[in-house]
């Protein structure tokens, strides 16, 4: 497999810019994320990287080899890129078998070992070969979806929002099943989705693009309790946004004097937690008062949306077996650092 290198490219249809200057990189056999709102982006770079369509400047490099660039673009049959669409985009008048060998040369096209091991390979049985694709459920045709684009061996495989179809249990199933059969080929791997937990949970390195630019890219660790601004912090995960003055290293807020993650100048600003920072108790116990509004049951956690006395709402997120009711008082206390922000910093991209 190979390294995805793109370089200052920028893509404008008409006289709206998509992109406006993109950096980024995938190491080999390495999985990135691509992350970030409707109308972002993503999917535009995503097709610029397969060679559906050409930059308007910048380069694209796979492998080392300049793929588009100034003077040079290498169609998309000639790449070495796999491409698993958000429906799958199976034949429907060819079998699993003949979607799978789709790709191959003629002469591999009738192996029905190799086939088989592509399936397997997928997490799926050897003997659905013959059905034809609408006798699949939807994760089984995502999964053949990635055999077809794993069968020619290719540099990189690109997969655009394919899980965002299905349904919750079997969108983890399939997610799963792809991550795992992509860590065997070790394939160098591009996904794109606005659904955040997929991205944290699968990829390696999250790229967060927001306006056509690069804001973040970050391993999702670091991409979810450190993001480099508001917006980002807010997109990425559930979020409890404060004012706050700071005085000494610490913050002053109406859920008391809480630590700072890392260094920030006295003064107004705003700080970020998170909704499972926060413990509920009894009244009257450690941190200020609050009054349960409702409570969001999604049997392994839940999500207490509280009130202050201010006025002020913000949610904590709790495990789902022991819970407040609706309308009781409890009090709050913050479990660990803040996340700064001082008020009127510049909100400029930045890279991790």
């Amino acid at each position: 497999m190979s390294s995805l290198t793109v370089t200052a490219v920028t893509k404008s249809y008409g006289a709206t810019p998509v992109l406006t200057g993109v950096d980024l990189h995938v190491p080999e056999a390495g999985f990135t994320a691509l992350l970030g709102p409707s109308g972002c982006g993503k999917t535009t770079l995503l097709r610029l990287i397969a060679g559906f369509d050409d930059p308007d400047s910048g380069a694209i490099e796979v492998g080392g080899r300049l793929v588009a660039g100034p003077g040079r673009s290498v169609p998309a049959r000639r790449r070495s890129i796999g491409f698993v669409p958000q429906e799958g985009g199976l034949f429907p008048h060819l079998t699993v078998a003949g979607n799978v060998a789709f790709g191959l040369p003629r002469r591999l096209r009738r192996d029905t070992t190799r086939v088989g091991g592509l399936l397997a390979l997928v997490g799926l049985d050897p003997a659905l070969a013959q059905r034809s694709p609408h006798q699949l459920s939807g994760g089984q045709q995502q999964r053949v979806a990635l055999a077809r684009a794993l069968a020619p061996e290719p540099s990189l495989v690109l997969l655009d929002e394919p899980f965002s179809s299905l349904d919750a249990s079997l969108r983890e199933e399939t997610r799963q099943a792809v991550a795992e059969a992509l860590a065997a080929t070790g394939a160098t791997a591009v996904l794109v989705t606005h659904d955040q937990a997929e991205a944290l949970s699968m990829a390696d390195q999250v790229a967060v693009l927001r306006g056509g630019r690069l804001v973040q890219l970050a391993d999702p660790r670091t991409l979810y309790r450190s993001p480099r601004d508001l917006d980002v912090a807010m997109f990425v995960g559930e979020s409890v946004v404060l004012d706050a003055d700071v005085r000494g290293g610490a913050a002053h807020s109406v859920l008391g004097v809480l630590p700072l993650e890392r260094p920030c100048p006295d003064g107004p600003a705003r700080v970020l937690l998170r909704p499972e920072q926060l413990r509920l108790g009894l009244p009257g116990g450690d941190g200020p008062t609050a009054r349960v509004r409702a409570v969001d049951f999604f049997g392994h956690d839940a999500r207490v949306r509280l009130e202050l006395p201010s006025g002020e709402e913000f949610s904590a997120r709790l495990e789902g077996w022991d819970l407040p009711a609706a309308g009781q008082d409890v009090s709050v206390r913050v479990n660990g650092a803040a996340l700064p922000f001082p008020a009127g910093a510049a909100d400029e991209p930045a890279l991790a």
